[in-house]
């Protein structure tokens, strides 16, 4: 067996079960938890918090805009130029519809895809500078977070080079990458892009029975 059929076949199924186990393994251990009950009377309506809190938390509370402008920026380029890219970018169309055999939807023409990289890259970057030099994230990071971005960025960088298709190294280069940054992915700090929701809900609607504004 030639790498080549190897990061396309074994490893790329073993990647695909433990991301997808590995993430259901995480929520369940989650939600498992439970919820600890109220210890006074509820002053208001839990759900309504809930959702405001999911929401509310998209912007920045008042006063402090300015001050994490670098981080809310970067997140902002970041998160929703590799959402675009994930999903609209012409070889990931193929990839869903050959793979993992979903319809195929109109893909982003290529400029839209140069331009939507330099904005996630340009994202990834200023979240990691603010990382290393604001004195707060600096002392709360982990190893861990900074590899999520050396990773993030290699997949990113190696997706790029890889896009002509010119190089059939290049293509099995990128997707060995994907398929690290997936096995990595529910054991790492990463996880926040499915546990948000539930993090934003649960203290949303304990905010919210205790009539704590959101």
């Amino acid at each position: 067996m030639t790498v080549t059929e190897f990061v396309d076949g074994p490893l790329w199924y073993f990647a695909l079960a433990v991301f997808f186990l590995g993430i259901a393994w995480r929520l369940v251990v989650i939600l498992a938890n439970g919820w600890r009950g109220d210890l006074s009377r509820p002053r208001r309506s839990g759900l309504t918090g809930s959702v405001r809190a999911l929401f509310s938390r998209f912007a920045p509370a008042p006063g402090i805009g300015r001050r994490i402008g670098l981080h809310l920026t970067g997140g902002y380029l970041f998160h929703l130029g590799l959402f675009a890219l994930l999903l609209f970018a012409a070889p990931h169309v193929a990839f869903y519809a050959e793979r993992l055999s979903l319809p195929a939807w109109q893909p982003m023409p290529h400029w839209a895809f140069v331009l939507v990289s330099e904005l996630a890259f340009i994202g990834l970057m200023l979240l990691w500078l603010n990382r290393v030099l604001n004195p707060v994230t600096r002392l709360i990071s982990s190893t861990g977070d900074h590899l999520s971005s050396i990773l993030t960025f290699l997949v990113m960088l190696s997706g790029c080079l890889a896009l002509e298709q010119a190089h059939e190294p290049l293509r099995v280069l990128h997707f060995f990458l994907v398929e690290v940054l997936m096995i990595y992915f529910p054991f790492s700090s990463l996880m926040h892009a499915f546990t948000f929701v539930l993090s934003r809900e649960a203290l949303g609607y304990r905010y919210g029975r205790r009539g704590v504004p959101v």
